[in-house]
């Protein structure tokens, strides 16, 4: 599984992009069909204290659903951006926005692939990723979190503490907006993948962009994972150390035992030590980039 989650787009035929309007229109409930039955260690996270659901995020061909959670009644609160794994926002995405909430942040998680197809109805992998993700464009995302941003500047968050978070294919994309955004002040990559062949949906790689960074970016890898290999993770720290200055607090933390997931506590490749510690390091990441 964990090789599919991340490495399996780029080795499918990639879909021309055409404005076709939102084939989703709202959130699914409970987890992605592709990820059941889900473990017993699943972390569940209530809403109590929280003003948490769904909203629609103004874009420009409509309106996207997202997920958001923030503390009840609090505003010019610092802004998170949670970007999903590759199912989707589905339970497990939600949870990780009521967490963060629950530490003070607004935090917020578009559906992503919302023109393309519902990721929730798919309970094959390859399916998934051959009729959905495969379809999205990198230059999609890039738009659609730009305008979550927005609205998180006009719906209680402080434009000045922004920062993202993404995993697996929001870990790529997470690296992609922190490479495209003067907004951000920080981001967190959990596992996303760096190197890759370019196409037409994908124009280029982490590591092609690393000497654009933006903003400083914090990489959570798993040393056991077999799809991202060490080879990129080195790639991808000699392009950091030669990049610009603002790349140079940008790093990325190898887990030596910890398998792709690592943070994914829904599923076999939970390791509680590792995702704990990568979670201590995010947040610590955040604060001190001036997003607390």
């Amino acid at each position: 599984m964990s090789v599919l989650d991340q490495e399996i787009a780029s080795q499918l035929p990639k879909a021309s992009f055409t404005r076709r309007g939102f084939v989703v229109t709202a959130l699914g409930s409970g987890f992605a069909a592709a990820v059941l039955p889900v473990g017993a260690q699943t972390i569940a996270t209530d809403a109590a204290g929280l003003d948490a659901g769904e909203v629609k995020i103004p874009v420009a061909d409509g309106q996207m659903p997202a997920y958001r959670a923030q503390p009840a009644g609090k505003s010019d609160l610092p802004t998170v951006i949670v970007i999903q794994e590759v199912f989707g926002v589905h339970e497990h995405i939600k949870d990780l926005c009521r967490r963060l909430a629950k530490l003070g942040y607004l935090a917020v998680a578009p559906e992503l692939y919302a023109r393309q197809g519902d990721p929730s109805k798919y309970d094959s992998i390859p399916d998934l990723i051959s009729n959905v993700v495969s379809k999205v464009p990198d230059a999609q995302v890039t738009g659609d979190l730009d305008a979550t941003v927005a609205w998180a500047a006009k719906n209680h968050g402080n434009a000045d503490k922004v920062a993202a978070t993404g995993f697996c294919w929001g870990g790529r994309q997470t690296w992609l907006f922190a490479e495209h955004s003067a907004k951000l002040k920080a981001g967190v990559a959990w596992y996303g993948p760096l190197a890759g062949k370019p196409s037409e949906m994908q124009p280029r790689t982490v590591i092609d962009g690393a000497g654009q960074l933006k903003a400083p970016v914090l990489g959570l890898y798993g040393g056991k994972d077999q799809g991202i290999t060490a080879e990129a993770r080195d790639q991808m720290t000699t392009a950091l150390k030669s990049a610009p200055t603002i790349a140079a607090d940008s790093r990325i933390v190898v887990f030596p035992d910890a398998p792709h997931g690592f943070n994914a506590d829904y599923r076999p490749s939970y390791v509680r030590a590792d995702a704990e510690a990568g979670w201590a390091q995010m947040l610590a990441f955040f604060k001190a980039h001036g997003v607390a």
